[in-house]
């Protein structure tokens, strides 16, 4: 059983010191920060001075250094989800971010402009939904890997123990860390989501838990972090979990996502799709076995399941991966291509089924993982389904939701809670809970990278492709061009900061928030609306002859399209890249 972390928190200021105390039943422990010197002590509940000023708080998520100094982020509002094996699991929804300075003296005009941003950057990612934690239970570990543990990794606290690939607050809590005496007062932060139904079939009442753990490893946004690092970390990698409690039998159901894992690029510049880019001078073959080789040791066996299209700009994509995996030649890989837009056309996505049927007998010698309620192993899940689109997102979790159901189907039948014959899809009420998880599942995961919600839920709601689902992917798509191009910079610089990829140096000379705009990223822009207008107003305010007003209608009209030609050609110049850290550009 691992250490808890404390629940039940006070945070007492003063204008010299942060005090936190554990207010835990027995518990007399104070966590003592120091304003001025930034020291981390323990002490106990007398050593706070009664002139403190005092607030509940929920848990500190860590502290960070910004040009005004450190500052600690405490979570302030959280939210009940369920629970899960007697352990109670929470959604964090709302922060403070709390300066050490009194005063914001010391800085100049320029400083104070850039900890403004910074601190923008940081209130950007809080306010992403999805950030989950428990004070009792380990949730960055599948119930495989806590079933393999040693009595000395039982015994760890929960920040020790927990995978650090799903630890969000990682960066943030290195100064706890370094001190294993405060670790009850830190608590690791899961980002994904997590959902968690109480159903009943046949009578038979049991726990139906869905997790999806999000890797800050190689995190970023959309068109700024595709493919894989020099580590072989990848894009957009996310670990899913399926799980079922049942009159204290356990079964879980493990798959994984992630970008296609060579080295490739698709940087955004007005056109609606980028181009992608594959490099002609990385070592794609060192990446993408340093990516599998930690696939095949944590997961065991790799059926990989490639859904981008064999035609157009992806088709290059689909090659190079065939090929990567054929060279690589590992007994512990198996590669499936399937078009999913090209077999799905005309809205016929009965024919997901040709996918599922091609992978039964691969899923069946998976199997899964499944604990009777005497806590003896039945069964282990022999590898996973590493499933993949272009994002990992809209196509990869309409085929994670129908693999997982057919897993599914086979625990609730060897846990008895199905009959024989009887068929998942024929039970209204469960089925309903189960698309609409899964689909909201689709939409954490899309908002989180994309910065919109998923497209195709309406398939995963309903089991059925509708127009209307086709007019809201529209409208998604819309929202996400605009935020690709014109947002996702600093989106990305958000996440970079939060997760400590970049560090802020008061000291450094020239601040990377400062680098001055290219002069068409202003003018042109202007150009364009001014001409626009005016070609409107000449056609409002039509002159004495039609052939007088048909002249400047086209002079400012070839003058705003020419210009909007312009732009669109330099779209580089006019996107809103990343400041913080520079983005790998591939040749």
């Amino acid at each position: 059983m691992a250490t808890a972390a404390y629940e039940q928190l006070k945070l007492h200021m003063t204008p010299e010191k942060f005090y936190v105390e554990a207010c835990d039943d027995g518990a007399d422990d104070v966590l003592t920060i120091d304003r001025v010197s930034t020291e981390v002590t323990l002490a106990v509940k007398k050593d706070v001075p009664p002139s403190a000023v005092t607030r509940p708080i929920f848990g500190i998520l860590g502290t960070i250094h910004l040009v005004a100094g450190n500052y600690l982020i405490v979570i302030t509002k959280k939210t009940k989800v369920g629970e899960f094996f007697n352990h109670v699991i929470w959604k964090a929804t709302d922060f403070d971010v709390l300066s050490y300075k009194k005063t914001m003296l010391h800085l100049t005009d320029i400083q104070l402009q850039d900890n403004k941003t910074f601190l923008a950057m940081l209130n950007h990612v809080l306010n992403v939904d999805g950030f989950y934690f428990s004070t009792t239970y380990d949730l960055t570990h599948t119930l495989q890997r806590l079933s393999n543990t040693s009595p000395e990794f039982q015994e760890m606290s929960l920040l020790e123990r927990a995978d650090q690939r799903f630890v969000w607050n990682g960066h943030l809590l290195r100064e706890l860390s370094a001190q294993p005496e405060v670790h009850r007062f830190a608590l690791p932060v899961l980002h994904g989501f997590i959902t968690m139904h109480s159903c009943s079939i046949n009578g038979k009442y049991f726990d139906w838990i869905l997790i999806s753990r999000r890797s800050c490893f190689r995190a970023g946004v959309r068109y700024y972090v595709r493919g894989i690092d020099s580590e072989g970390h990848a894009a957009n990698f996310v670990e899913t979990e399926q799980i079922v409690h049942y009159s204290g039998s356990k079964a879980s159901f493990v798959q994984t996502r992630g970008s296609i894992p060579v080295f490739w690029s698709q940087r955004p510049n007005l056109k609606y799709k980028p181009l992608p880019q594959i490099s002609k001078v990385a070592n794609h073959m060192d990446g993408f076995q340093r990516h599998f080789d930690s696939q095949v040791i944590i997961y065991g066996k790799q059926v990989i399941i490639n859904l981008i299209n064999q035609k157009g700009s992806e088709k290059p994509l689909e090659q190079t991966f065939a090929t990567m995996v054929s060279s690589l030649g590992s007994g512990m890989m198996r590669y499936i291509a399937f078009d999913f837009h090209k077999e799905c056309k005309n809205m016929r996505w009965d024919r997901l089924s040709i996918l599922l049927d091609q992978v039964a007998e691969m899923q069946d010698e998976l199997s899964y993982f499944l604990v009777d309620s005497a806590g003896q192993v039945v069964a282990n899940q022999e590898g996973v389904f590493r499933s993949n689109c272009m994002d990992c997102l809209d196509r990869t979790n309409v085929i994670q939701s129908l693999l997982a159901r057919r897993s599914l189907q086979a625990q609730l039948q060897r846990l008895g809670v199905l009959h024989v014959g009887q068929k998942l899809e024929e039970q209204d009420e469960f089925e309903k809970i189960y698309k609409n998880a899964w689909a909201d599942n689709a939409n954490a995961c899309a908002k989180q990278y994309a910065g919109t919600g998923a497209l195709k839920t309406d398939f995963t709601r309903t089991g059925k492709r509708t127009h209307l689902g086709l007019i809201m992917d529209g409208w998604n798509s819309m929202i996400r061009y605009y935020k690709n191009n014109f947002s996702d910079g600093f989106r990305q610089d958000s996440i970079d900061l939060f997760l400590g990829n970049y560090s802020v140096d008061e000291l450094e000379s020239h601040s990377p928030l400062s680098v001055p705009r290219d002069w068409k990223f202003l003018a042109l822009p202007v150009i364009m609306v001014v001409a626009f207008s005016m070609c409107i107003i000449c056609l409002l305010m039509a002159g004495d002859t039609w052939t007088e007003t048909l002249a400047y209608v086209l002079f400012w009209g070839v003058a705003s399209i020419g210009t909007f030609f312009i732009i669109l050609y330099n779209g580089k110049d006019f996107v809103d890249a990343p400041r913080l850290v520079q983005k790998e550009k591939i040749d």
